[in-house]
């Protein structure tokens, strides 16, 4: 079993390519909306080497404020056996999140989960990328780990909330999460392997994505 969740990553500002218009954090900034009854997220297309069909799931928490994605075959290695191919694992979720009418949504952080195995001089590489179907501006964000480590992971990558991309209000746009998992030889000793996992071997390993809410005029 699984140690429990180690903080190995302080949090991380997600960077946008495209300036973003945004209203300015004040004492009743629209973020602090309690997200409305009603919302359903649906897979539109995941596509991958890090989900194979059937091995992503998503769930929304029951008071609206995240929604979790679980991943059962993301596991990237190198060393030893290992093929030529698999240092490296990509996925992408396109998601129809449905909301009822009146209100939008923001993704305000995400909180991503794993456990790697690294021998000494190998590294792993988590990144993310996320935006809405049709809109330029894209949240970027990556951390890495250095061996000699043996644990769980968790990196958090927080939005400054003056830069919050909000799905145009009354527009249906799909909300697109793009992540990569990468595990480098580096000086490592190659008859042995390394390994980085965004997995569900542990019930409580699931990536969370945390929404900003906010009503349309």
């Amino acid at each position: 079993m699984r140690k429990g969740i180690a903080i190995s990553a302080s949090a991380l500002a997600m960077t946008a390519t495209a300036a973003v218009a945004a209203p300015p954090a004040t004492a009743s900034a629209p973020y602090l909306t309690r997200g409305p009854s009603g919302v359903t997220i649906e897979l539109a297309t995941v596509n991958g080497s890090g989900c194979p069909l059937g091995t992503a799931a998503v769930a929304v928490s029951d008071d609206k404020e995240a929604f979790t994605v679980t991943y059962s075959n993301y596991l990237v290695q190198v060393g030893g056996n290992s093929n030529s191919t698999d240092f490296r694992k990509n996925c992408q979720l396109n998601m129809k999140v449905h909301v009822p009418q009146g209100f939008t949504y923001a993704i305000l952080s995400a909180d991503y989960r794993g456990f790697a195995q690294l021998e000494p001089g190998a590294s792993g590489l988590e990144k993310a990328s996320y935006y809405f179907q049709g809109m330029p501006t894209t949240g970027r964000a990556e951390h890495t780990l250095k061996g000699e480590y043996s644990d769980n992971w968790t990196f958090t990558d927080v939005n400054d909330v003056a830069q919050l991309v909000y799905k145009p209000c009354g527009e249906e746009r799909n909300f697109n999460i793009n992540t990569e998992l990468r595990v480098n030889k580096g000086t490592s000793d190659p008859t042995k392997v390394s390994m980085m996992a965004m997995d569900s071997t542990d019930t409580s390993i699931k990536t969370t994505y945390h929404f900003a809410w906010k009503k349309c005029p």
